[in-house]
């Protein structure tokens, strides 16, 4: 949702976070009234987002002073979770169940809270990637139409994502793309990136303006979904890391 600023990458301060290098990556808000940091969904980089007025040195002491905050941030991370028959997995905000049989058609089938897969049991993972995948284009098709079309723009490209740092961006072309991973996520989150983006076809920014459009164009609570993203974005990576 959030398009971070790149630079070169020896140009990106780094801090030692739990014997791990992070890079450093400041943003400037207009909206913004006092510094703010969080880890990346994926843990790979610190983000920190401070008023137009204030210096990229804050920023840095900001991080180094908090480097046991990131440290515990850092050790929650989720663990990786391999996939196979009785695991569970998110699905539109919801447990499924993942069962195997070897006879069963190739193609996953769901059926009440669990996921049928068929051939062998090395093919799992992979399987059911695809089918989540095919899953989110087909749901992300129908938000983005539903979107444009409230917001009277005619209905943009849409690419899936497969971003570790972020949960969908859109380009100066109006193409959007939005991370698929946002399928195990219930409904209203995953609907909350896509009209985020669709709001950036009318202001490119993060203005008032921006804001008010992006209230106007979504039905739920924008908070409380980017809350969610929050405390449970990095648990999808669990599995398909």
């Amino acid at each position: 949702m959030l398009d971070w600023l790149r630079r070169d990458p020896r140009a990106v301060p780094t801090l030692a976070v739990a014997g791990r290098e992070l890079p450093i990556v400041v943003r400037r808000l207009d909206r913004a009234r006092r510094m703010t940091m969080r880890l990346a969904p994926d843990g790979s980089e610190v983000r920190i987002s401070i008023p137009t007025w204030a210096r990229s040195a804050e920023a840095l002491a900001f991080a180094r002073s908090r480097q046991s905050w990131l440290e515990r941030q850092l050790t929650a991370l989720p663990s990786p979770s391999p996939l196979g028959p009785g695991t569970t997995i998110r699905f539109r905000g919801e447990p499924l169940t993942i069962r195997h049989e070897a006879s069963a058609r190739r193609r996953p089938v769901l059926d009440d809270g669990a996921l049928t897969v068929g051939g062998p049991l090395t093919a799992i993972e992979a399987r059911v990637g695809r089918w989540l995948q095919a899953e989110a284009r087909t749901l992300l098709t129908r938000d983005l139409e539903h979107y444009c079309t409230r917001a009277g723009r005619p209905v943009s490209a849409l690419a899936l994502s497969n971003a570790r740092r972020r949960w969908g961006s859109c380009a100066a072309n109006g193409a959007i793309r939005i991370n698929w991973r946002l399928i195990m996520a219930p409904d209203t989150v995953r609907r909350s990136v896509v009209a985020h983006e669709v709001a950036h076809l009318l202001h490119f920014d993060h203005s008032p303006a921006f804001h008010a459009c992006l209230a106007t164009l979504f039905e739920g609570d924008v908070g409380a979904a980017n809350d969610w993203l929050k405390r449970e974005g990095r648990g999808l990576y669990r599995t398909f890391g």
